[in-house]
């Protein structure tokens, strides 16, 4: 069995972690593409945003930041391949202004799952749901 689930994960490609993806909180619809030689995301839709399209990132830990738009608010940053998951990056959560290291496993063409930690083992983990 383990054999099997290696041989998935192995077959899985780098690219399905391209598209829109929607998170666990507040409906946030996040885009992934390709930038550089890694991955980013922005930020292109949440609950927030749908009742308040200027919405900004009040809770942004740089005071010089607060009056960024969400709309288009990068969030994931310079994620590389590596060792079958994207990893490398950084996460930027505007529920609490915080900037984490972070990585990206695929679990499947629908799914994938995010891990940002202050520090190792500070981490926490959600997985995401493609949006077709």
């Amino acid at each position: 069995m383990l054999v099997l689930m290696l041989a998935q994960a192995a077959a899985l490609s780098p690219d399905l972690a391209i598209g829109r993806w929607q998170t666990e909180s507040r409906h946030g619809i996040v885009e992934i593409a390709r930038c550089a030689a890694g991955l980013c995301g922005t930020l292109v839709a949440s609950d927030g945003l749908r009742s308040n399209p200027d919405l900004r990132d009040s809770k942004n830990r740089d005071p010089a930041l607060r009056q960024r738009n969400l709309r288009g608010l990068p969030m994931l940053q310079g994620f590389r391949w590596q060792d079958g998951a994207w990893s490398g990056g950084r996460l930027y959560n505007p529920e609490d202004g915080g900037t984490y290291s972070g990585t990206l496993t695929i679990l499947g063409p629908d799914r994938l799952r995010l891990r940002g930690c202050i520090v190792w083992p500070l981490c926490k983990s959600q997985t995401w749901s493609r949006v077709r």
